[in-house]
């Protein structure tokens, strides 16, 4: 069997619920580890087992971006990027510090392409399909979140780019469990193999990826080789 992992849920202080009660909530469900991923203004370090201690950094610049993600780096075994903004999309598929592209699509025609999935693949940086604007949306909201799903899936599977399905859960109540985060995916067309490997294989590439260059990384474009 598959060990699943969430890489983007909120907590305190963000959010409602601690780390160890969502914790406890994704175990029940099935999950190996969550990553706590809560936006920068409210990041604070967490550590426990089977958690992993992650942030989601929010810019309005991408020379902003960059100096979070310096910041930060060293600090986390997960790093997003709060993504939507066509500059700030661009300036975190082509930064190979940054682990997961989040919210590249809601709301924008041109939030993601193919010259970002190229950089994307190139960098080494996964594209997020966050399964909670199908959940929370309604109307022609939803099928726009859709449409940018299919478009979004079309161009990584073109070129190869990493993709993983998260929650983006702001309580214990916005969790799902692995099989249900899988049938959703099928709504926009990743397969069953698809889905799981983005609950399983692609975050625990990441994690190992990641953990090994919190040991190295001394600052953006800096690392120690051995």
């Amino acid at each position: 069997m598959p060990k699943y992992y969430d890489l983007h849920v909120h907590s305190l202080p963000e959010c409602v619920d601690s780390p160890s009660r969502l914790k406890l909530v994704a175990k029940r469900y099935g999950y190996a580890e969550i990553a706590i991923t809560n936006h920068s203004g409210y990041w604070n370090e967490v550590a426990g087992d089977s958690i992993i201690n992650g942030i989601e950094i929010v810019a309005s610049n991408p020379a902003e971006l960059r100096k979070n993600i310096e910041k930060y780096r060293p600090r986390v075994d997960i790093l997003l990027v709060h993504g939507g903004d066509p500059k700030i999309n661009r300036a975190a598929v082509e930064n190979a510090c940054v682990d997961i592209l989040a919210h590249p699509e809601i709301g924008k025609a041109d939030g993601f392409n193919h010259v970002l999935a190229k950089s994307a693949a190139d960098n080494d940086v996964a594209i997020e399909f966050n399964l909670d604007a199908l959940i929370r949306l309604r109307g022609g909201a939803r099928v726009r979140a859709l449409s940018d799903f299919r478009r979004n899936l079309k161009l990584a599977r073109k070129f190869d780019v990493s993709v993983v399905l998260t929650s983006n859960a702001k309580s214990h109540y916005d969790m799902r469990a692995p099989r249900e985060m899988i049938a959703l995916a099928g709504l926009f067309g990743m397969t069953e193999e698809e889905a799981i490997q983005a609950l399983s294989m692609v975050p625990v590439r990441i994690i190992e990826q990641n953990r090994k260059k919190r040991q190295d990384y001394i600052r953006d474009g800096v690392e120690v080789v051995r």
